[in-house]
């Protein structure tokens, strides 16, 4: 073991030391001044209405570069349009959102839970199989053969007197 530390000693001390690399990172700068754009003015308009999936929205909004304004209209599940109306510049958003139609809500009826019968099942019937059983005799084994092992007999002598030490 003292063996091993000291190999992994000395193959450190004979490593020595690397080239540092001579890389220079470069210096990013940002632009002095920021580019500038002009105001886009746009105008957009779109609506969807589905019958099928009942949906009905309008949506429509418009910029004059400084200020934006628009509106969409949205059919509510409880029947009644949802109306907003918007307006973004300088000084911040404001929306005014009204509401036309009156909320209509099915009648409450009494819980009833469906009617349940459970199903009915018979015992499976045994059927006996189609097919005869199959009609054999066992096997007859003939006795196995007779087989006798091979006598040992030492050709080892054993000698007359022992060694005296």
């Amino acid at each position: 073991m003292k063996f091993f530390i000291f190999a992994a000693l000395f193959a450190v001390a004979a490593a020595g030391t690397y080239k540092v690399s001579d890389y220079v990172q470069s210096k990013y700068e940002a632009p002095a001044k920021p580019a500038e754009y002009e105001k886009q003015t746009y105008s957009f308009s779109w609506d969807v209405k589905d019958d099928e999936t009942y949906n009905d929205f309008v949506h429509t909004e418009e910029s004059d570069g400084k200020v934006i304004s628009g509106s969409y209209r949205v059919e509510l599940p409880d029947g009644r349009t949802q109306i907003v109306t918007y307006r973004a510049d300088e000084n911040g958003n404001v929306a005014d959102v009204t509401y036309e139609g009156e909320a209509q809500y099915p009648d409450e009826t009494e819980y009833k839970a469906a009617s349940y019968v459970a199903p009915v099942y018979s015992a499976p019937a045994y059927k006996a199989p189609a097919y005869s059983a199959p009609a054999y005799k066992a096997p007859v084994y003939e006795s196995a053969q007779e087989y006798n092992a091979p006598i040992f007999r030492s050709t080892y002598k054993v000698p007359a007197s022992y060694p005296k030490y």
